[in-house]
């Protein structure tokens, strides 16, 4: 199966509706039922977190497994804030088992004066317990909720914790949340730090307790370039040989933005990296950014080295900076004609800028700390940036006129796209269908019953359209290569023969005129051949919906069908394998017990070369069909891997097919 990183194939289909009503008669309780006190329950200490762990990692699957490593390490990572750690190790031992160590403070092991039992033993099986409170334990901190190393321990199968004072060596097991001994005192030391060692319990991650090891070196390195000078040592044991890797970034944050082009493959329009930083009592901001000639905008922020996907005041306070300095300087100079303004779009395409700030309090919106709230840090971040950056400009004139002119070619590019649209409207509204001539259309409106089949040529969409279900089955073939989207702007996708029938037939438009209420179909399925072409095909085609019209494949309304590679049969008896193994055991199966009468198979090269019966029931009836879906399971990753797959640059591309050749698992998908 092809594996597109950054993007989850998932290999079940959505339910299908029938026509059985869901009504509230389905959900009611048994009258004989009693609803009264007893029915009322509390759940205790960790027992909430057993019962209901999605409310606290996000989810059981491998992005909830990989969460409990992020939560140990956070704890880790804000002892190096407070001035205390310098080194953090972490280990994958064999069994999946997790071991991180820092030369911290240690944990306090001291009796709690409310609890009763040791302050480690507190933070360990107390939701809401920990130093990050207010206190003078941590000024500012990354775990502000009190509930990492509590949840990570409710929802391991066992966990180990040791503790060195600097004096004596402590000592706790954990199963399941729960202890039988207290903490105790197993060793004398002169060090200081602490152990966490841990499994996930299979109980709870029923999908997988496998590690991916890529997983954790993206996010521990990332740590290290948000805390220059810290080191993360990060180790797999669980192969033959072990695999070490030293993360230590003097760099900070500059390094991280030159990590990101190099992955990538860009090259840059600034020689160097710009650096801004400040300090305003508590708050502090630092900003790297620098501008590569591609056509997309990376921004990542953070607050106390938690990553906001969703952005917040931070970034906000960037963006709004970033746009006055660069139209002011543009007035200051001459460079704008008078009412001309750049918009935020034109300054931000083509920058790779990391925002990173650390406060005492950080207001996260929501436990999963994707968005930050506090209103006083957008001034702070935009008076900064506004006043260093303009002075960076102004001291650097061939700098600002590289950037000021990729920002005028932005805007001239939006303004052409403007024309294209406009133009794209009139002609429509002339065109009395108003939909493409090859579009074979379904009868059904609601798009929650519809799902439109893109096929690649006409044979094929010849055989589809004859084979479908008219009803709820539309069909737009397409022949020939499309424009690869991740090279070309926005205006050059309006009028394109290749692209603008999809838009037309999605409905949904692009751009700014974009509007995901619009789409005509709740299922858009990329049908292409099994073969180096088909998979070009669907990779163009997924480029598009990403740069284009990503909130379709944020909303899960992308999918890939997958049509059998193989027809095995014997008489009457028919079998469509989808694998060479799957196609070695039909024919083991449809093989006379003498062995004298062997089926006989078929290798499907094309979409073409099946029927309208044969294409329906193999690969778009929903009671039989498979399709993938396509998620976004992290949008930078997967930026970043269309950036590689589909950029100018050779050498990135070449290193990332031999990395993750290892993966593919069936090479004629």
């Amino acid at each position: 199966m092809q594996k597109f990183y950054g993007i989850q194939n998932i290999n079940t289909e959505d339910c299908v509706l029938d026509n059985n009503e869901i009504t509230l008669n389905s959900t009611a309780v048994d009258k004989d039922n009693n609803y009264d006190a007893s029915e009322i329950q509390v759940l205790e200490g960790l027992e909430a977190v057993r019962k209901r762990p999605g409310m606290y990692i996000g989810s059981t699957g491998p992005k909830g497994l990989h969460h409990l490593v992020y939560e140990i390490v956070t704890n880790s990572i804000d002892e190096a804030l407070a001035g205390y750690c310098t080194k953090i190790e972490v280990e994958l031992l064999k069994g999946n088992i997790v071991r991180v160590t820092d030369n911290g403070r240690g944990i306090p092991t001291g009796i709690h004066p409310k609890e009763g039992i040791s302050a480690a033993t507190v933070v360990y099986t107390k939701l809401h317990a920990g130093g990050k409170f207010g206190g003078g334990g941590y000024k500012v901190a990354g775990g502000l909720h009190g509930v990492g190393a509590s949840v990570v321990n409710a929802l391991s199968e066992w966990l180990e914790l040791k503790i060195c004072d600097g004096k004596n060596i402590y000592f706790q097991r954990f199963e399941r949340g729960n202890y039988d001994e207290e903490l105790k005192i197993i060793g004398k030391t002169d060090k200081t730090g602490t152990q966490v060692t841990f499994k996930a319990d299979p109980q709870i991650f029923e999908q997988t307790t496998e590690y991916d090891y890529d997983t954790l070196l993206t996010m521990l390195r990332e740590q290290a370039f948000l805390n220059a000078g810290v080191r993360i040592v990060f180790i797999d044991r669980r192969g033959d040989e072990d695999v070490e890797v030293d993360l230590c970034y003097k760099g900070g944050i500059r390094e991280f933005v030159t990590h990101i082009h190099n992955t990538r493959g860009l090259d840059v329009i600034n020689p160097e990296v710009i650096y801004i930083s400040g300090v305003k009592d508590d708050y502090i901001a630092e900003i790297a950014m620098q501008y590569n000639d591609s056509y997309n905008e990376l921004i990542l922020s953070f607050a106390n080295n938690v990553h906001t996907p969703d952005g917040g005041t931070h970034e906000t306070g960037f963006k709004n900076a970033l746009t006055k300095v660069i139209n002011d300087y543009g007035k200051k100079f001459n460079l704008l004609k008078a009412g001309d303004k750049l918009t935020g779009d034109d300054v931000r395409e083509g920058l790779t800028a990391v925002v990173s700030v650390k406060l005492t309090d950080c207001e996260f919106e929501g436990q999963t700390k994707g968005r930050l709230g506090n209103p006083e840090v957008r001034p702070f971040v935009e008076g900064i940036v506004y006043e260093k950056l303009m002075n960076y400009l102004e001291e650097n004139p061939a700098v600002a006129r590289m950037i000021f002119d990729k920002s005028v070619q932005a805007q001239k590019a939006r303004e052409a796209a403007k024309r294209a649209r406009d133009l794209t409207r009139r002609k429509s509204a002339l065109d009395s269908a108003n939909l493409p001539g090859k579009l074979a259309d379904c009868q059904e409106s609601d798009p929650a019953q519809t799902e439109i089949f893109i096929v690649e040529g006409d044979s094929a969409g010849g055989s589809a359209k004859e084979g479908r279900e008219r009803k709820y089955q539309a069909i737009l073939p397409l022949w020939g290569k499309m424009l690869n989207v991740e090279k070309a702007r926005i205006d050059k996708v309006y009028g394109n023969e290749k692209l603008t029938p999809v838009v037309t037939a999605l409905g949904t438009s692009i751009g700014e005129d974009f509007d995901i209420s619009k789409l005509r179909y709740g299922k858009v399925i990329i049908m292409a051949d099994a073969d180096v072409d088909g998979c070009h095909i669907r990779t163009l085609l997924l480029t598009f919906f990403f740069r284009f019209m990503r909130p379709l494949i944020d909303q899960g309304h992308i999918y890939i069908a997958q049509p059998p590679l193989f027809k095995v049969s014997r008489g009457k008896q028919v079998r469509y394998a989808f694998s060479d193994e799957e196609r070695d055991a039909y024919i083991a199966e449809l093989t006379s017990p003498d062995g004298r009468s062997k089926p006989d198979v078929q290798r499907y090269k094309g979409l073409g070369e099946m029927d309208p019966q044969q294409l329906w029931e193999t690969t778009m009836d929903p009671e039989t069909r498979t399709i993938v879906k396509i998620t976004l399971e992290d949008a930078v990753k997967a930026d970043e891997t269309f950036s590689i797959l589909m950029g100018d640059k050779v050498n990135p591309r070449r290193e990332f097919i031999e990395k993750n050749a290892k993966f593919a698992e069936n090479l004629d998908f």
